[in-house]
């Protein structure tokens, strides 16, 4: 068993957690602001649209628009010398975009269930929103937000579809956990895959107590 794949799935997953929880947080909080109701439920189907789509048409997606023959991976490769695809970004990206609904969705349900009589409060003592956000909003919701980053870590750590299809499967270099035990199976390496589904299911292990803990803390702050 190599112990790659766990390094470049921890890497990836953990560099893909930074950017889907604060994207997340914010895009969540931008959403929950808007007024209208109907813009809510069109910019909410968009932003889920990854969760629900294939995996692999993400994938495909990806390549249309990071393809070094496309306007913007052309772009990339051209004038700033760097290639997306079959490369250790495009693990990065492929997890970014596969995991951010889940963060998105739970950010925005635990912005929403936090009392506005809280927030009107806060107003009318003169806090800005900035400080209503971070002193008030943040650490009732912070529960929940950490539910959904944890659980997006763990998307982010198990993806396959979207990874195979933009970063491909190289040794040492875009093989993550996913992607080693389908190349072990094929290659008929029974034993190998078998220590690399175990660590998975570790982490997802894990990743569920987390997420149960997180659950029953929020319970208790909304009580």
């Amino acid at each position: 068993m190599q112990m790659s794949p766990i390094i470049i799935s921890m890497k990836t997953a953990s560099a893909a957690i930074a950017f889907t929880f604060l994207l997340g947080i914010f895009v969540a909080r931008w959403v929950v602001n808007i007024k209208s109701e109907k813009a809510k439920m069109v910019l909410d189907g968009i932003l889920t649209l990854p969760l629900v789509l294939p995996p692999t048409v993400v994938g495909f997606l990806l390549l249309i628009i990071f393809g070094v023959n496309r306007p913007i991976g052309k772009f990339l490769l051209e004038f700033l010398g760097v290639k997306i695809v079959f490369s250790w970004p495009a693990t990065v990206i492929a997890a970014v975009v596969i995991s951010f609904p889940l963060m998105y969705r739970s950010a925005r349900g635990a912005f929403e269930q936090i009392d506005p009589d809280l927030v009107m409060a806060a107003k009318t003592l003169g806090m800005s929103e900035r400080k209503i956000f971070w002193r008030i909003t943040m650490p009732l919701a912070l529960p929940g937000v950490a539910g959904g980053g944890i659980l997006a870590f763990a998307r982010g750590l198990g993806e396959f579809g979207a990874t195979a299809m933009i970063a491909g499967n190289i040794a040492h270099e875009t093989r993550t956990l996913p992607l080693a035990i389908y190349t072990e199976v094929a290659a008929g390496n029974m034993e190998a895959a078998s220590y690399y589904v175990i660590i998975v299911m570790s982490i997802s292990f894990l990743v569920v107590a987390l997420t149960n803990y997180f659950s029953l803390k929020e319970r208790k702050y909304l009580k």
